[in-house]
C-alpha cells in the first residue's frame, strides 16, 4: 500500500534512455467522437494524458456511481495530467531517517474532487490500425493517496519498443478514503460501496469504448496494480461473479491479492464520526448531506480518522474494499475459495519485506502481550487466547526470525519490531496470495515472484513498493510485463539475448521468479515454501475471521 508516493520514480525513469528521441514539428492528436485530443511527442512515444473519462463526481455528484463521459466535442488539450483524486493527509509522526526518501518525501502534486482522468501513452509509429496490447495501471496508496502523474508510462512503452513487443500504457484516476470507500450502512442500503472500485470499473469500459482510436486491439487487454493497485487488480478478478465482461484478459499483481474483507457495515463508527464533524448529524438523510457540504470540510473530516501509519492499527488500514452487496458480494478471499475468479493468466509476487514499513510507528508495542493484544484486535478480533499464543509462538520475538528477513540481530527498531514487520507482512501480502496459487494454479496459469532486492536498506529491507524501481526503471520485471501483455506469459529473450526462464507455478513444485541483490543480473528461481507452517496458521484464522471455517 504505496504511493505515499514514488516521485523518485519520476527522476528514475527520465534517466532511462533508450533511443535518442525525434520531436515531430507537429503534435499528435487523437480524434473521440466528435473531439480532437491534442498529446505531447516525446520522440519515442505520444502521450494523451487527463483525458475525462467519466463525468464529474464533485459536489451534489460526489459520493454516487461514475457515469461514462458525455460524447466528446472540440478541440481538447491532453498535454498534461489532471489533478490526483484528493488525498488523505497523515498525521501520524515518523521519527526521521525509519523511512526510505521515495516514500517519506513525496510531493504533493495538484489535486481535485472532479479526477476522473484517463492517460493513454502509444508507440510514436501508432495508427488507428496498430492493434498493440495494452497494459492499463492502478496505482497503490492503501485507498487513501496515489495518483496516476507519479508514474511514468513513458518507461514501461520506451522499452517495449527496444524489445520490438511495443504495448501501449493506459493509467486512470480513482476516489480515494472518504470520497472512494465510505462504508456505512447508509452506503450499503444506497447501493453505493466501493466507489473507488466501481470508478477503476468505468475507466475500463472506457477503454473498450475508445482505445482502437489509439491503435489498441481491446481484446488484449492487461490490468496491472501495485499494493492497493494489485488488490484492486485481484477484486476485479472476483466482481460480477468472475466475468470479465470483455475487459480484460490477464492481471499482473504486485504486493496485493484478492483479499479477506469485512461487512460495509463495520464502517459504521467512522462514518457516524465524519457526519458529526460535518454538521451532518441532524440530517435526516446523512448521505445527502455529505454531498452538500463544503469539500474542504469533509475532507478535514476523513482526515482526522486514522491514516495507514497509524500505530494503533497498522494494517488493519481505515478505508479498504468491503462486502457491499453489489461490487462485492462476499471478501475477495471467499470469492476465491468458492472458485469465482475470472479464469485467466494471472502474475501476482510480493516484496521479502513487506511488512516492515507499516511497522515502524508501532514503538509503543514491546511485550509479548501488546504483540498479542494488537494482532487480535485489527486482524483477529475472534481468536482465542490458546489461537493467538500459538501464532507467536509461529512468530518468535527472536529478532533473527523476523523482518526484513536474512538479516539476523541488525534493524531491531524495538524488542518487537521485527516480529510485527514478519506478522504484518504474511497476514495482509503473503498470505492472501499463496492461497490464491493453492486454489487456482491447477486452474489457470499463474507465475510468482519474490523481490528480494534492497536487503541493505537501513531498517526496512526489501520493502514493499521497492519493486516499483525495479519496474518504472527499466529494470527485469519491466521486460517480464512487456512479455506478459504481448503473450500472456512473462517469458521471452531479454535485450542482451539471454533468457532466464520463468516457470508457471506448479503446487506440487511451487517455483518463484526471484530477485537478489547485486552482481547483476541476479535472477534465481525459489521454492514458495517459507514461513509454511506459519502462513498456514494465518491463513486459517483469516478464515476463522472470515466465517468460511
Amino acid at each position: 500500500m504505496t504511493g505515499l508516493v514514488f516521485a523518485v520514480l519520476a527522476l528514475l525513469a527520465s534517466a532511462v534512455s533508450l533511443a535518442s528521441p525525434t520531436v515531430r514539428s507537429t503534435a499528435p492528436t487523437v480524434v473521440l467522437d466528435r473531439g480532437t485530443f491534442v498529446g505531447v511527442d516525446t520522440g519515442l512515444n505520444f502521450q494523451f494524458l487527463g483525458i475525462p473519462f467519466a463525468q464529474s463526481v464533485a459536489g451534489t455528484a460526489r459520493l454516487r456511481l461514475p457515469k461514462p463521459n458525455l460524447p466528446y466535442t472540440g478541440i481538447h488539450n491532453a498535454t498534461t495530467f489532471g489533478p490526483g483524486c484528493l488525498q488523505q493527509a497523515s498525521t501520524t509522526p515518523v521519527p526521521p531517517g525509519l523511512l526510505p526518501s521515495s516514500i517519506s518525501n513525496a510531493s504533493a502534486p495538484p489535486t481535485s474532487e472532479d479526477c476522473l482522468t484517463i492517460n493513454v501513452v502509444t508507440p510514436a509509429s501508432f495508427t488507428p490500425k496498430s492493434r498493440f496490447p495494452v497494459a492499463v495501471w492502478i496505482y497503490g496508496g492503501g485507498f487513501e493517496t496515489g495518483m496516476t502523474s507519479s508514474f511514468d508510462g513513458g518507461v514501461i512503452v520506451n522499452r517495449s519498443i527496444a524489445l520490438s513487443e511495443p504495448v501501449v500504457y493506459v493509467s486512470m484516476n480513482y476516489r480515494l478514503s472518504g470520497f472512494g470507500f465510505l462504508a456505512s450502512q447508509e452506503v450499503k442500503d444506497a447501493g453505493l460501496g466501493n466507489l473507488g472500485l466501481q470508478d477503476q470499473r468505468e475507466a475500463l469500459r472506457w477503454v473498450q469504448k475508445y482505445i482502437t482510436a489509439f491503435g489498441i486491439d481491446p481484446t488484449k487487454v492487461t490490468i496491472w496494480g501495485e499494493s492497493a493497485g494489485a488488490i484492486s487488480v485481484g477484486l476485479q478478478l472476483v466482481t460480477n461473479g468472475g466475468k470479465t465482461e470483455g475487459l480484460f484478459r490477464g492481471g499482473f499483481m504486485e504486493s496485493g491479492s484478492p483479499t479477506p474483507g469485512t461487512d460495509i457495515t463495520m464502517g459504521q463508527t467512522v462514518y457516524n464520526q465524519i457526519v458529526a464533524e460535518t454538521g451532518c448529524s441532524g440530517s435526516p438523510d446523512t448521505l445527502e448531506c455529505l454531498r452538500i457540504v463544503p469539500v474542504d470540510t469533509l475532507l478535514a473530516a476523513i482526515n482526522a480518522t486514522p491514516d495507514i501509519l497509524n500505530p494503533n492499527q497498522g494494517l488493519n488500514i481505515t478505508w479498504e474494499p468491503r462486502v457491499d452487496g453489489v461490487f462485492l458480494p462476499e471478501s475477495g478471499q471467499n470469492l476465491v475459495a468458492k472458485g469465482i475468479i475470472a479464469d485467466i493468466p494471472i502474475v501476482n509476487g510480493d516484496c521479502d519485506d513487506e511488512g516492515t514499513i507499516f511497522s515502524v510507528t508501532l514503538a509503543n508495542i514491546t511485550t509479548d502481550e501488546q504483540v498479542s493484544d494488537f494482532i487480535s484486535r485489527n486482524f483477529f478480533p475472534g481468536a482465542s487466547s490458546s489461537q493467538m499464543a500459538n501464532l507467536l509462538a509461529l512468530y518468535p520475538q527472536d529478532p533473527a526470525a523476523g523482518s526484513p528477513f536474512d538479516t539476523g540481530e541488525q534493524n531491531a527498531l524495538t524488542p518487537q519490531y521485527k516480529r510485527l514487520a514478519a506478522l504484518q507482512g504474511d497476514i495482509i501480502f503473503q498470505s492472501p496470495r499463496r492461497f490464491l496459487f493453492e486454489q487456482r494454479a491447477t486452474k489457470q496459469p499463474i507465475f510468482s515472484f519474490l523481490s528480494k532486492r534492497g536487503k541493505s536498506t537501513p531498517f526496512v529491507g526489501a520493502f514493499h513498493s521497492s519493486d516499483l524501481q525495479n519496474i518504472y526503471g527499466g529494470g527485469e520485471l519491466t521486460d517480464y510485463l512487456v512479455h506478459f501483455v504481448n503473450h500472456l506469459d512473462p517469458n521471452g529473450p531479454l535485450v542482451t539475448g539471454e533468457t532466464f526462464a520463468w516457470p508457471r507455478y506448479e503446487p506440487s513444485h511451487p517455483q518463484m521468479l526471484t530477485l537478489l541483490d547485486a552482481p547483476l543480473p541476479a535472477l534465481e528461481l525459489t521454492t514458495d515454501t517459507f514461513r509454511l507452517d506459519a502462513i498456514s496458521f494465518v491463513r486459517n484464522l483469516t478464515f476463522q475471521s472470515d466465517g468460511i471455517l
